[in-house]
């Protein structure tokens, strides 16, 4: 009977538990939970990202150029983004797919030159790595730290690696795996977007041609539609069918008809980027003459821009943290003989790392740069400053000669005690119109019934330098070609302007809430050399005997707790 009873019971227990392993895998397919239980919560999705994952109706497929003989830290961004997809892959199901491909992996070099020029020509920036061979030696390797998005015939390049100099490589790849989700959310919305936005650079005023800001255009283009026009005076709402306007530094004074336009389009919720030089003044006419005179550069804008919240100082910056440029020290009649040395009117200006636009981004580069003070004309309007000069920074009013020679006197660093000057400034409220309390009629020839005094909540972006949106130019064969905008040809180096252009643009033309996402910070959890070469020998002993100790402690406890079961 004992015997009986004893079979019964296990054939009880043996179903309950079958029982159990249906219901748990049953429960388990139809309801999904998963925990996220990082202290920065790395593996928690957005909503926005929810959402715009959702939205895909046909397959993503993502190449990703980082895979082969890579440092440690690629090696750590490419579990990364592999860990990001597939986070992806949770909401959004087989739409989205991936493959990592070496581009170094080709024997035929000419093949691989040609896949590299490609992926160059498609939007991925390059970098040169050092890597260790087996043998001990080290050799350089060009990579992609890229990908490339395809989407219902829709081709999107994205760029992972951020690169700022003033960091340490570990803090410039966590900062780039901060921003995986921003990069890949952000280039899905573009692709799955119904309506593309319209972006129009102004003419009529000596804007910066076409060629001019090739750079930033070639970017903006895979995001948005971009237009160039004039502002037409016989039509008071010209503009309105721009999501976005960029004024990049205009050499002419603004009627004001065309202000008055300007400001009903900014009433009416557009957004503008304006690139202003309050100082007329160009280093290309000091390549053909030995000094130029800097003037001040009246468009008629100051009163408006005063109203929306800042002021644009007849004034240059000169910074001890600037760009160098090939100076000839060679005496007159001998062979040029040309070295670096810094021009301080070329000041490298940090970003703000608590705001989405400028968070991690590298310096950018100004040329005869101005100072922006806000203004508290509307207290309901938020200034955020997103550039500044460095703490060695002097300021000098205009109108002055500037010269040459500026690079090779030696600095009094007792003058360069003008900290952190601003140079671009965001802006975002409700601003009210510079024509309020005016007489409409007598400013523009006319009335309008559709007139505005204050407006629809919305932003801009004001930059006290028409430079930093202008790219250089190169002649090859007798034709002018843009290079890269931010690319400084002298000390071959490719600073963050067009980043923090588009950057820019994308925070004033984001209505899903994507530039958020930028603001995510995780932790750098980074060994202490320091400690661990202190502690090495404890360390290892520990982790030598430690696990012996505790495998023999587990087999004496379970012997005698086997030996007390059984006697008993």
């Amino acid at each position: 009977m004992k015997k009986r009873d004893y079979k019964r019971q296990q054939l009880k227990r043996l179903a309950f538990l079958l029982v159990s392993i249906i219901l748990i895998c049953f429960v388990s397919n139809h309801v999904f939970i998963r925990a996220d239980l990082t202290a920065d919560k790395r593996y928690t999705l957005s909503s926005a990202t929810h959402d715009i994952l959702s939205q895909l109706d046909d397959i993503v497929h993502v190449r990703i150029y980082l895979d082969g003989d890579l440092p440690v830290g690629f090696r750590r961004m490419k579990n990364a983004v592999r860990e990001m997809l597939d986070e992806f892959r949770v909401v959004a199901g087989s739409r989205i797919q991936y493959e990592f491909i070496d581009p170094a992996d080709i024997d035929d070099r000419a093949v691989r030159d040609d896949l590299h020029k490609q992926l160059y020509s498609k939007g991925l920036r390059p970098t040169n790595i050092e890597i260790t061979e087996r043998g001990g030696g080290r050799s350089q390797k060009l990579i992609f730290p890229g990908a490339l998005l395809s989407y219902k015939g829709m081709e999107v390049p994205v760029n992972l690696l951020k690169n700022n100099p003033a960091l340490q490589a570990e803090q410039n790849l966590n900062n780039s795996m901060q921003s995986l989700e921003y990069e890949f959310i952000s280039s899905f919305h573009t692709m799955i977007s119904p309506v593309t936005k319209k972006v129009a650079f102004l003419e009529g005023h000596g804007e910066l041609d076409e060629l001019l800001v090739a750079g930033i255009s070639d970017a903006i283009a895979r995001h948005y539609d971009i237009y160039r026009g004039r502002i037409d005076e016989r039509d008071l709402r010209s503009l309105d069918d721009y999501h976005a306007l960029i004024i990049a530094k205009p050499l002419r004074p603004f009627t004001e008809t065309e202000k008055y336009i300007i400001d009903q389009y900014i009433m009416n919720g557009g957004r503008v980027m304006w690139f202003i030089d309050p100082v007329a003044i160009d280093l290309d006419s000091l390549t053909y003459q030995s000094e130029a005179v800097a003037l001040i550069n009246d468009l008629n804008l100051d009163d408006q821009l005063f109203r929306y919240g800042v002021r644009l100082n007849p004034n240059l910056v000169m910074d001890m943290h600037c760009l160098l440029i090939p100076l000839n020290i060679a005496m007159a009649g001998e062979q040029a003989d040309f070295v670096p040395a810094p021009w301080y009117f070329s000041p490298l200006l940090s970003g703000n790392d608590s705001h989405p636009v400028t968070r991690g981004l590298n310096y950018v580069k100004a040329e005869f740069a101005s100072v922006i003070d806000t203004v508290a004309t509307d207290p309901s309007i938020n200034r955020e400053v997103l550039l500044r000069t460095s703490a060695s920074t002097r300021v000098v009013n205009a109108p002055l000669m500037v010269n040459l020679e500026m690079a090779r006197q030696q600095p009094d660093r007792r003058d360069y005690n003008m900290p952190h000057q601003p140079v671009a400034v965001l802006l975002e409220g409700e601003f009210t119109s510079v024509f309020t309390n005016r007489v409409i009629s007598g400013i523009i020839g006319r009335s309008d019934p559709e007139f505005r005094e204050s407006g629809e909540r919305t932003n801009m972006l004001v930059v006290a330098d028409g430079d930093i949106i202008r790219n250089d130019i190169t002649v090859s064969d007798g034709i002018p070609e843009p290079l890269p905008l931010g690319y400084d040809r002298y000390s071959g180096q490719t600073f963050g302007n067009r980043e923090f252009i588009l950057n820019a643009l994308n925070y004033l033309l984001d209505e899903a809430g994507l530039m958020e996402l930028r603001t995510r910070e995780l932790q750098l959890r980074l060994l202490d050399r320091e400690r661990v070469r202190e502690q090495l020998a404890t360390w290892q002993l520990i982790n030598l005997v430690l696990p012996l100790l505790m495998v023999i402690f587990f087999g004496l406890f379970y012997n005698w707790w086997r030996k007390k079961v059984f006697t008993s």
